[in-house]
């Protein structure tokens, strides 16, 4: 009499575990979620890697500016909008 009522038991305890695995892998929290977030990484570790390859370009022209003078001084008269006495200035409207 017993192995009946226990071999019932199991098996419900076995259908409970399967119905609250499905649930938990197609719910909010899922598989779906799993893939989406790993998505997300993949994304966030390309733009990374952009910001990097940015980030190591910079520092190049920084250092091209600290040690080649004339690289620097163009540098300044671009950003602040400075000549020369004997240099000719194009202005250009569109």
């Amino acid at each position: 009499m017993r192995k009946p009522v226990s071999r019932i038991g199991y098996l419900l305890i076995i259908a409970l575990a399967a119905g609250w695995a499905f649930y938990n892998l197609r719910g909010p929290h899922g598989f779906q979620a799993w893939m989406q977030k790993r998505q997300l990484i993949q994304q966030l570790e390309e733009r990374n890697r952009e910001l990097a390859r940015q980030l190591a370009l910079k520092r190049e022209g920084i250092d091209v500016l600290g040690w080649y003078g004339p690289a620097q001084e163009l540098e300044i008269r671009k950003r602040l909008k400075l000549v020369k006495p004997n240099d000719k200035v194009y202005v250009i409207t569109q």
